[in-house]
C-alpha cells in the first residue's frame, strides 16, 4: 500500500461522515435488538411507520408515497411491502383510481406490531440521544437541514 495515502481530516474524528456511519452502525445494532423479537427488520419498521404516518392523512397510501415519506429505494420498498404482506402485516389492493398502484394498509396484527416496535424504538431512541439534552432539538433541525439539503439527489 502506498505510504502516503492523503486525508482531508487530520483524525478520524474530523470527519462528519465517518462520525455519522459510526453513530448510525451503534444506534442500529440497538434497534435491532429490540425489533429482531418482533421478528421486523428496520426497514421493515421504517415502511410499517411510514404506512401508519400516512394513513393518518389519507386512505388511498400508494408504494410511492411510502417511498417518497421514508427516502427508500421505490424497487426495496416493494419488495418489503411483499415481505411484509406475507407476514399479515399490511394488505395491499388495488387502488380505486390509479389502475398502476396499490392502495397499502395496515392489518389489525400490523398495527399492533407496530405499535409494540414504536414504544421500544422510541424508548431506544430517547436513552441514545438523551445524551444531547437541551442540544436535541438543535441536533434533529441540523439532520432535518442535511434531509432537505441533500433529499434531490
Amino acid at each position: 500500500m502506498p505510504a502516503n495515502i492523503e486525508f482531508r481530516f487530520k483524525s478520524p474524528n474530523d470527519s462528519p461522515g465517518y462520525l455519522l456511519g459510526q453513530l448510525t452502525m451503534l444506534w442500529q445494532r440497538k434497534i435491532k435488538k429490540v425489533l429482531d423479537p418482533l421478528d421486523l427488520t428496520q426497514t421493515q419498521f421504517v415502511l410499517l411507520a411510514a404506512v401508519a404516518w400516512l394513513s393518518k392523512a389519507s386512505d388511498a397510501v400508494t408504494q410511492m408515497d411510502i417511498a417518497n415519506q421514508s427516502n427508500a429505494d421505490r424497487m426495496m420498498v416493494s419488495k418489503v411491502l411483499r415481505t411484509l404482506e406475507e407476514k399479515n402485516f399490511l394488505t395491499r389492493q388495488e387502488h380505486e383510481t390509479d389502475t398502476r398502484a396499490k392502495t397499502i394498509r395496515l392489518t389489525t396484527s400490523g398495527g399492533k406490531v407496530l405499535q409494540k416496535a414504536l414504544s421500544q424504538v422510541e424508548q431506544v431512541d430517547l436513552e441514545f440521544f438523551g445524551a444531547l439534552d437541551t442540544k436535541l432539538s438543535s441536533f434533529n433541525k441540523n439532520m432535518v437541514q442535511l434531509i432537505n439539503k441533500n433529499n434531490n439527489e
